[in-house]
């Protein structure tokens, strides 16, 4: 069977990978994921409606700040990860629009194909499946997959804040959240003089303060003593709200699967589920029809910082 990427009668692009489907799952939210969102994010149509009028109006009185304040998807991205309590929510744009207006050499112009030599080499993977309640799963290989010589730790950051976006797009990933799958195998010395403490505080700083998304977990395998020394760097500016959310299995499949379900997970991480392998280009091929939808995101930003 070819791999290649299609079209479905929604126009939405999709990689059939035997019973799997990558895709983004774009959809509405579905009763059962609804009634979820009641549960756990309060939302219901009075709750909804009250803060949005909230959102639309700390944005609009926010000095430099353009952004779409008609588009109600735009809007619940940013209010569902905070359980649409408005002012939670408007600390964190603020936090994630002024990053870009500070930091333009990561923030600015980030789109797929600015980084799809980072999805091409496989070093940012993204699995057709999910966990059982909903989790987008992605897979950061950081070790073997990552030449620094044709990816930067820029490229790197840079693909992280793309793959972000992608999982704020999702309804249904704005709801269950997003497991992140750090695999360090062939991890080694090269690898570690990349990061110094000014990058490991600005990506940290951006994961805990600027990313609204529901973070369920990163969890580490395949860590070396060459990790530790990386993790030396990273460790002083991580919060504890992000130490609970940090899972260090090393060569320990099984307990990587009782976290994620082995159904969800490949044979080569331990896994039970059919998960085919597919070429890093396909992810990009198929990003690429969302670089427009990218570029719209760009000019949503402040003209300059109050």
């Amino acid at each position: 069977m070819v791999l290649r990427v299609e079209k479905g009668p929604d126009n939405v692009p999709f990689v059939q990978l035997g019973e799997c489907q990558l895709r983004l799952d774009l959809e509405d939210l579905n009763e059962t994921f609804k009634e979820r969102a009641k549960n756990e994010l309060r939302e219901t149509p009075e709750v909804v409606e009250n803060a949005l009028r909230e959102f639309r109006e700390y944005i609009s009185k926010e000095p430099g700040l353009h952004l779409p304040l008609d588009d109600v998807n735009f809007l619940l991205k940013f209010l569902r990860p905070f359980k649409f309590y408005p002012d939670s929510a408007f600390r964190v744009l603020k936090k994630f629009y002024k990053f870009k207006l500070k930091h333009p050499k990561y923030g600015v112009n980030v789109t797929p194909n600015s980084v799809r030599h980072v999805f091409d080499n496989e070093v940012f993977v993204f699995l057709p499946t999910r966990t059982p309640s909903g989790s987008r799963i992605m897979i950061v290989n950081a070790g073997t997959k990552w030449n620094p010589k044709d990816v930067s730790v820029a490229d790197m950051f840079r693909a992280v804040m793309v793959a972000i976006e992608i999982a704020m797009l999702e309804p249904k990933t704005q709801v269950a959240g997003v497991h992140v799958i750090l695999n360090m195998e062939g991890f080694s010395l090269n690898h570690v003089y990349q990061f110094s403490p000014t990058v490991a505080k600005l990506m940290v700083d951006w994961v805990q303060e600027c990313a609204p998304v529901r973070l369920k977990g990163i969890h580490i395998i395949n860590q070396s003593i060459f990790f530790n020394m990386v993790y030396a760097i990273f460790k002083p500016f991580i919060g504890e709200k992000l130490k609970k959310r940090l899972f260090f299995h090393g060569s320990n499949k099984e307990i990587l699967c009782k976290h994620i379900s082995a159904d969800a997970l490949p044979k080569n991480l331990g896994g039970s589920g059919v998960v085919p392998e597919y070429p890093g280009k396909l992810l990009s091929e198929m990003l690429f029809f969302y670089e427009e939808l990218f570029e719209r995101f760009n000019s949503y930003r402040y003209i300059k910082e109050n």
